[in-house]
């Protein structure tokens, strides 16, 4: 048995010299010029994984990993405003377009200019769109030029989210009934904002604001929360994204504003709709209706009010912010680089 082994052993390290000596040979026949692209070759892939992971950029996260982030950070529940200065969502300066382009340029040394003709064209002539578009669509911090413009937009604009949405009516309602419950003990639960009107009262609850998830409102929410991770087109990497309930009382007029962009399309779903309820943008009213969603670019002048009696109750909807479907993936991988939350 022990000469059968030996015997194997020795057939093997015959192969392996036979194979090492064959490799040798071939790397002596091949010709120099070869040898010194493929060493050239493997020299620069070797730089540039060290360049790459040296100046590893910012990274994008979905929706679902939010939370973890805004819990590290110290967020609290509630209407949370970017804390940065800095913000391009929330800085209005002279300085805007500079800051944009230099976020623009930094991002295309990290990943590539393909497909960025729109945008560059959009933030380097940004100041004259923003002061000649005509009163009825005036977003107020970046308009991307070349979209194709409506106040509303049918279902099919981006029928996976709304279908979604919209199957998913009643376990929305159920937990904003929950929470709705928290009124009979306090005048302002925690986790609401009141937000500024002429008259009534608008109140929201922010699952994700700004591009910032709001953890203890998401702890509130569960099932609503992990819905949000499940849309294809929600906006959760950049600070035109938002997802929230939106409560108007019976009297309430919200003043006519404009959105901060045209990138995005906002998304209602109606989940308490009494009569004496209206949506007006660009002036053209239309109505919520319960378990369906209303679309609609709220770069556009818009207001919303409830005329109903008091005893109709208020009105509610599920509120998240969309991608434009006509905004190109590579433009918004760009997008959110160039407005991530803080930047």
């Amino acid at each position: 048995m022990s000469l059968e082994w030996l015997v194997a052993w020795s057939w093997s390290l015959d192969g392996l010299r036979d194979c090492i000596a064959t490799g040798i040979q071939s790397v002596r026949d091949c010709d120099t010029t070869a040898v010194v692209t493929v060493a050239c070759l493997l020299v620069l892939f070797v730089w540039y994984c060290y360049h790459v992971g040296r100046e590893q950029p910012r990274p994008y996260v979905s929706v679902n990993s939010l939370m973890q982030g805004a819990e590290a950070n110290g967020l609290q529940n509630g209407f949370v405003y970017c804390q940065s200065p800095e913000c391009a969502r929330c800085a209005h300066n002279e300085g805007l377009n500079q800051k944009l382009y230099h976020n623009l340029q930094e991002y295309a040394k990290r990943y590539s200019w393909s497909g960025m003709g729109r945008i560059h064209k959009g933030v380097r002539e940004q100041g004259r769109y923003l002061s000649s578009r005509p009163s009825i669509q005036k977003p107020e911090v970046f308009f991307l030029p070349d979209l194709p413009t409506t106040p509303y937009f049918s279902r099919d604009a981006q029928k996976h989210d709304v279908e979604l949405l919209e199957r998913n009516f009643q376990t929305i309602l159920c937990e904003f009934e929950a929470l709705y419950k928290a009124f009979s003990n306090c005048s302002l639960p925690q986790g609401w904002r009141l937000n500024s009107t002429p008259s009534g009262e608008w109140l929201t609850f922010y699952l994700l604001n700004q591009g910032v998830c709001v953890p203890r409102n998401c702890r509130k929410c569960p099932r609503t929360y992990r819905l949000l991770g499940s849309l294809r087109t929600c906006i959760g990497n950049n600070v035109f994204g938002n997802a929230c309930i939106s409560v108007l009382s019976p009297g309430t007029v919200i003043t006519e504003h404009y959105g901060p962009t045209n990138i995005r399309i906002r998304c209602h779903l109606g989940l308490k709709t009494p009569s004496g309820c209206e949506l007006v943008v660009g002036g053209e009213p239309q109505c919520w209706a319960e378990g369906r969603c209303l679309l609609f670019d709220d770069s556009f002048l818009h207001t919303a009010f409830h005329e109903g009696a008091a005893e109709d109750g208020p009105r509610v909807v599920f509120m998240v912010d969309l991608w434009h479907p006509n905004v190109a993936a590579a433009e918004r991988q760009a997008l959110d680089f160039i407005f991530a939350p803080g930047r």
